[in-house]
């Protein structure tokens, strides 16, 4: 017991006397280093008010410091310092120091001396305020993605590698390159799949749905968007990312007819874009919904028009007015621009059925109207419904008519004109020739179908069924 009791008052002082040492010394290590982060503070704070071309140098001798600094303090600011460095390569329009700024020699020291998990928010950080600070330079865009997968690669950095493989696919999808695009997603999804990353899968899915109606397929890209939504389900989604999904289940259902279901979808992803205060996306969303009345309209007055017999569009002033409510008011104001009278210009255009203010539009405000896909796509539907609607009620009257006539009543060249009057005959629009001998059209009646010949046939046809099976 003696002995015990010694070694116990032997061990007990030991151990006093060998843990006090570090905790006066943390402290004096911590002031040291934020007396010594002092200048890059300084010097962080000194370029408020400097052009972007003065604040380049100071920014990169921040990064490239003698000391090799890289304390917990030391870190924030370095990491603040690589944010504003982007930001200013950018401003100044030095796209190529951007596209070599995470992958060259600026940014290796502080990369090495920092964790992975750290690493990757930078990345990623940067990656994102390029692509927002120069939307239009999708080159640069493409050349610093590659240049970060092949870093990555070199770094067997996975995870960070396909979160920027997923921005490349989004990036070549911009740039119309939808077969390279493709071909990056379904490597991508491999991958995520057996990682089962879900956040991700969202993302790319979303992605490869917007590919596929790109190549204008339907099928896949429904396909694809409902494997997003799978996943979505599972995991929380941001707002922003849950309104990118809703735009494209209206685009799908757009395309397939049912505005008022992509109508819906639209104002949705509206809505949640509006709270965001995301402008450069609400303001698509917004055309998107205006397309939609306009169409639905156009389809509703065609519907009539066909049900009571009369040819041509009827002006729907129900559906005027849905298309003034939706730009009057706090969203008129907060939203008005060239898109938005754009797409009014359109619908006053279609309510008139006037071909020639229509295509005056279209010149008009070409940029607005032609770049974006889905609006050039239905936008060339409508104007085709519109000149079959005129031409129509043009030759109504009439059991022969001259062609050139025709031409001059709708105000567009004769050969435009015979070559659509012939495509609507072959289409069974109305029944009719064109003797091209004498400039003519000839329009003949709608004669009463024989039901006694299609009984037959249907008789006929039904008895080929038993005898050959």
């Amino acid at each position: 017991t003696n002995n015990m009791s010694e070694s116990m008052e032997v061990d007990t002082p030991a151990a006093s006397t060998s843990a006090p040492p570090p905790e006066p010394v943390q402290p004096a290590a911590e002031e040291d280093e934020e007396e010594d982060c002092s200048d890059l503070a300084d010097l962080l704070d000194s370029i408020s008010d400097a052009t972007p071309a003065d604040k380049i140098p100071i920014l990169t001798s921040i990064l490239n410091e003698p000391k090799n600094r890289y304390g917990s303090t030391a870190a924030a600011l370095k990491e603040r310092a690589v944010y504003a460095l982007a930001r200013a390569y950018c401003e100044d329009n030095r796209h190529d120091a951007a596209v070599t700024l995470l992958t060259g020699e600026t940014c290796a020291p502080f990369f090495a001396n920092i964790t992975k998990a750290k690493t990757a928010k930078v990345v990623r950080a940067v990656l994102d305020s390029v692509c927002a600070l120069a939307p239009e330079e999708l080159d640069m865009q493409a050349q610093i993605c590659q240049n970060i997968i092949a870093w990555c690669r070199a770094e067997k950095r996975s995870f960070l590698r396909q979160r920027v493989e997923a921005k490349m696919a989004s990036v070549l999808f911009q740039q119309d390159k939808y077969g390279e695009a493709l071909t990056l997603v379904d490597r991508l999804l491999v991958e995520l799949k057996k990682l089962d990353d879900k956040q991700l899968l969202v993302e790319v899915h979303l992605a490869e749905s917007k590919i596929h109606h790109g190549l204008r397929g339907m099928a896949k890209s429904k396909a694809a968007l409902t494997a997003s939504r799978t996943s979505a389900n599972a995991i929380y989604v941001a707002p922003s990312l849950q309104s990118q999904i809703d735009m494209m289940s209206g685009v799908l259902h757009c395309e397939e007819g049912d505005y008022d279901t992509a109508h819906s979808y639209f104002l949705e992803a509206f809505e949640q874009l509006d709270q965001l205060d995301d402008r450069e996306k609400a303001v698509p969303c917004l055309k998107y919904m205006m397309l939609c009345k306009i169409l639905d309209g156009l389809n509703k007055a065609l519907g009539l028009s066909a049900a009571t017999g009369v040819a041509g569009i009827r002006s729907d002033h129900k559906n005027e007015a849905d298309i003034s409510g939706m730009i009057t008011g706090k969203r008129g104001v907060k939203y008005a621009g060239r898109n938005v009278d754009a797409m009014s210009s359109i619908a006053a255009a279609a309510s008139k059925r006037s071909l020639k203010e229509y295509e005056a539009v279209l010149t008009e405000y070409s940029h607005e109207l032609q770049d974006d896909l889905l609006i050039k796509h239905h936008l060339s539907t409508l104007q085709e419904q519109l000149l079959e609607s005129n031409l129509i009620r043009i030759i109504e009257p009439y059991s022969c008519v001259e062609i050139e006539h025709v031409a001059s009543l709708i105000d567009m060249p004769l050969p435009v004109v015979e070559k659509k009057l012939s495509q609507m005959i072959l289409d069974g629009k109305f029944h009719g020739i064109l003797d091209q001998g004498k400039g003519q059209l000839i329009v003949y009646e709608e004669a009463d179908q024989d039901q006694a010949m299609e009984k037959g046939l249907k008789v006929i046809e039904n008895m080929d069924k038993v005898v050959t099976s």
